[in-house]
This record gives structure tokens, C-alpha cells and sequence, in this order.
């Protein structure tokens, strides 16, 4: 991380003198260095993609906006409006597919932030989403714009994070005005690539001025390509309705990418078997690509899935579990079957940050990694199935997926890395290697430094405390946000921002659609 030689002074682990060097590593354009996996046959993939095509052809979607149904009854899909039933041959999924971006080139606020969406890339979003918060010292709340503001600056700090995730809803902000709150903390603290929710077309049209306002953009560069995106759920079994719907409409007209990601929980909203879950997951996801392509062929668009399972005896989201990772394995072979980047998800059940919370989101992640996913969202801080979001359990998220990033940079084994010369010819049998040559060159360089994880032998943990990773956690957190300094960004354009909320608050806001 750029800032990992402030952040090592910052720790307070004694009085280590300055590296000569500091480490210059990138987490911010990853490579998946993981072979894939594969949980099904070829022809059963081939046979559950087929289903989802023959699901859509017979038993149909059901889609709330007229607008929407216009557009596939236009294109020749059957629409029975009485039902708001929709009926898409699968001659249009097949466009649509075929018209799909499978490389998506994401603008972010600076250039080095940039990134691009393809498989065989890695993206990776913190927990999202959650109407509470949870740390150490305030305890489980209802989350605010407070803590929206702190979890977006750790989100910035954390170099490992690409894109901002929906993050937490700042309740203590009414509804109409909320998404002007949002996008100006977004445009003002981080110059990541945004998250907007799809709530009406009114909402969407504000984030999407404010953006091209903040940033300097003509109507023609902000369509050009993805400054923004959304994330779109199906409401499982097969619906899609107004807001996602028109979501969809409104990020494909404007060229601003849609992830489209079914929450399909097996047992409940998805038949109780993996491939039954993933089939249905499949069939709603091609229907809402259709969707994209229809408004504007070759909108960038993203394939998604977050399959997991119930406890069977609560009726509970369960994550983290063995069919979570069976259902990531799947989605990955059906997006390659297509082509497309694609989004999933790890996150945890647990009620704490605890050992169940660290299983469940590092066997999630792992089932993602393994699966070749494209972005990979809850990867850190999400806790009671996405009902709170943890800054303990973030910090700790974050240093997991720091190390997955060092292992994505690739391991070297050039001359200087075996080191006949500078290591193996200047040490004697029986000696050690602290001294050499290649060792003094690199010792401040050669390793990964952790921001939570404490090394420290028994004897000198205890006397500095016996503090555990949570509570070194609550430390770590603090530090970013009271150390925290927003990149630069254009005054003018941020003015300028600040003066359409302003206007439009005074005229009254945008009120969420349903």
C-alpha cells in the first residue's frame, strides 16, 4: 500500500528505525493466479444453462415495469400483460449475449484507479448493504451517516478495495435526500469507482449529474464508458421489479455498468439443491442481461450470482458453508460458458467477530477465488448475513485479502531470487543467512508486512498487553480514520456538486420509486 511506510510508524510496535526502502507492491489491477475449479460436468453446466433458457421460454419472468415489458414484447419476446408475465426465446438471450461487453474498461476519479472487468481479473468490495453498524466501542446501531463516512474512508485506505460497495444505509437521512448524501461522500473522500443504488429514475439521473459535475464530464464523455455502477437483485422466483427494472433501462442508455446478481437462498426463494438453485439464479440473470442489451446493445453489464443455502431449522441465510462454495464453483463455469465477467460473493452468519466469522468468510472467498470470479463483493466486514457491518471484522477481512493479493503478484525465480552469489555462496554449513548479501538488500522489502497480525513471541505479546486481533482491530480502524486525508480532487467540479444538491434539496429531493 502507498501509504504502508506512515501506516508502519503509525502501529506503535516499538522503536523500529525507518526501512531504507519501502516495499512498492500494487493491489490495485489484480490477476486471479488460481487455476479454476469445476463442480459439474461440462454437459451438466451445459444442461443447466440449457434449463435456464427453456425456464425462460416456458414458465417466464415476471416483470413489474411496463417500460420493460414494452421493450422485450418490441423485440419479440410474449408478453402477457394481465400477468406481467414475460416469455424470452432464447434467439434473444443468445443476442444478448453475444452483445454483452467481456471486457469492461471501469473509469474511476484518478487514472491509477482505474481497472478493467474480464475474466481473469479480480476486483474485490467490502461488506454492503447493511442497515446497522457494529465496533467494539459503540457497539450494534442502526448505521448513520457517520458511520457511512467512516466505513467509505477505510473502504479508500485499504488499497485492496477497487470499488465502493453499497456499504451501510445512513438511516438518520431521509430517503429523498439520502442518495445526494451519499454521492457527495463518494465524490468528496474517495476516488475509487462509486456505487449508486437503482431506487427510480429521478434518483439515478441526480447521481449520475453529480458525478459528471464533480468529475468534469460531458454528457458524451460520461456515456463513453462506466464512471459508475449499480447492483441489481431479482426478487427470486422470477421477478424483476420496477426499481431493478428500470435500473437496468436507465445504466444501459447511459452506458454505466449493471451487476446483476439473483439471491437465490436454496431451500427458500431457490429449490434446495445446488444446480436447481443455480439454474434458477442463471435463468434471472440472463433475463435481466436481456434486459440491458434490448435498452442499449452493448451495454456493459456484469453476470452475478450470491447462491447460498438456509439453516434448514431457522430458516436462517446460511454463508460460508460447503453448497455456498459449490454454488460459486457452478456460477464461475456458467459465466465462462459465456463469456462474461462475473460477481460473487463470501460473507458470514456469525452475530460477532469470531472464529465462525473468520471460517465462513475465508471459506466464501476461497470458494470465489477457486471459482475464477470477477469481483468479488462482502469480502470483508459483513456479519448476521448482511444485516451489520463490522469495522473490527473489516480490518481483519482486509488483511486476508491484502495477502491474497501478494500471492496474485506471482512468485519470482530469476538469478537474483535463487541467489547462488548473494545468499547460497556466502554462507558456510551450519550458518544462517541474516547477513548476506541478498538478505541486507532486501530484509525491509522481501515480505509482506501486516497491518493487524502481531508476530511477536508469547513473552513480549503478553507484556504489551495480551491484546487480541479484534481489539488490535478497534486500533487499527481508529488510526485510519483519525489519520485520514481525502485525495485531491477538482474544486471547481466539487462546488459545482455541492451547488445541485443544494437546488435540488430545496426543490424538494427525489424520492425512492417502488
Amino acid at each position: 500500500m502507498a501509504a504502508r511506510g506512515r501506516d508502519r510508524r503509525r502501529r506503535g510496535r516499538g522503536a523500529e528505525a525507518a526501512p531504507a526502502t519501502q516495499r512498492n507492491v500494487n493491489y490495485r489491477q489484480l490477476r486471479n493466479p488460481f487455476p479454476v475449479m469445476e463442480v459439474f460436468p461440462a454437459d451438466q453446466i451445459a444442461d443447466i444453462h440449457e434449463t435456464a433458457l427453456r425456464t425462460l421460454e416456458e414458465l417466464g419472468v415476471k416483470v413489474l415495469l411496463p417500460e420493460a415489458r414494452r421493450l422485450f414484447a418490441a423485440a419479440g419476446a410474449r408478453v402477457d400483460e394481465a400477468s406481467e408475465m414475460v416469455f424470452i426465446g432464447r434467439d434473444l438471450v443468445e443476442a444478448a449475449v453475444a452483445s454483452a461487453p467481456k471486457s469492461i474498461a471501469c473509469r474511476a476519479g484518478a487514472r491509477h484507479r482505474d481497472f478493467t472487468l474480464e475474466l481473469g481479473s479480480l476486483v474485490f468490495q467490502p461488506g454492503a448493504g447493511a442497515p446497522n453498524a457494529t465496533d467494539l466501542e459503540r457497539g450494534r446501531r442502526p448505521a448513520s451517516g457517520q458511520d457511512y463516512l467512516e466505513f467509505l474512508k477505510l473502504t479508500h485506505h485499504f488499497d485492496v478495495f477497487q470499488m465502493i460497495s453499497p456499504q451501510v444505509e445512513p438511516q438518520d437521512v431521509p430517503t429523498h435526500l439520502r442518495h445526494y448524501f451519499t454521492t457527495q461522500a463518494q465524490m468528496e473522500l474517495t476516488d475509487k469507482f462509486p456505487f449508486f443504488f437503482s431506487r427510480g429514475t429521478p434518483q439515478v439521473m441526480d447521481c449520475f449529474e453529480m458525478l459528471a459535475v464533480a468529475r468534469g464530464l460531458s454528457d458524451d464523455d460520461f456515456r463513453a464508458r462506466p464512471h459508475c455502477y449499480t447492483i441489481i437483485n431479482t426478487n427470486s422466483p422470477r421477478t424483476l421489479d420496477i426499481p431493478m427494472a428500470q435500473g437496468l433501462i436507465d445504466f444501459a442508455r447511459h452506458g454505466q455498468m449493471s451487476i446483476i446478481t439473483p439471491f437465490t437462498l436454496m431451500g427458500a426463494m431457490a429449490p434446495i439443491t445446488v444446480a436447481g438453485a443455480i439454474t434458477l439464479s442463471h435463468a434471472e440473470a440472463l433475463a435481466a442481461l436481456t434486459l440491458t442489451q434490448l435498452a442499449k446493445p452493448g451495454a456493459p453489464v456484469c453476470y452475478g450470482t450470491f447462491t447460498s443455502n438456509v439453516d434448514m431449522k431457522s430458516g436462517a441465510p446460511a454463508f460460508g458453508t460447503p453448497s455456498h462454495f459449490q454454488a460459486s464453483l457452478a456460477a464461475g463455469q456458467l459465466a465462462r460458458h459465456l463469456g462474461l465477467p462475473w460477481r460473487s460473493a463470501a460473507g458470514s452468519a456469525s452475530n460477532a467477530n469470531d472464529v465462525q466469522a473468520a471460517n465462513e468468510n475465508q471459506f466464501g472467498l476461497w470458494g470465489c477465488l477457486m471459482a475464477g470470479a470477477t469481483v468479488i463483493i462482502h469480502s470483508a466486514g459483513w456479519l448476521e448475513g448482511g444485516l451489520t457491518v463490522s469495522f473490527e471484522k473489516l480490518v481483519c477481512d482486509a488483511e486476508v485479502l491484502n495477502m491474497v493479493a501478494e500471492l496474485c503478484a506471482g512468485a519470482q525465480a530469476g538469478r537474483a531470487e535463487i541467489g547462488f552469489d548473494t545468499a547460497l555462496r556466502e554462507v558456510e554449513p551450519g550458518g544462517h543467512f541474516f547477513a548476506t548479501s541478498q538478505t541486507m538488500e532486501r530484509y525491509t522489502t522481501e515480505f509482506y508486512e501486516p497491518h493487524l497480525h502481531d508476530y511477536a513471541n508469547f513473552g513480549t505479546w503478553a507484556e504489551r498487553g495480551s491484546v487480541d486481533a479484534n481489539h488490535r482491530a478497534t486500533a487499527v480502524w481508529r488510526d485510519i480514520l483519525a489519520n485520514f486525508e481525502p485525495p485531491a480532487q477538482d474544486q471547481p467540479g466539487l462546488d459545482a456538486m455541492r451547488d445541485f444538491i443544494a437546488r435540488r434539496t430545496a426543490e424538494g429531493g427525489a424520492p425512492p420509486e417502488s
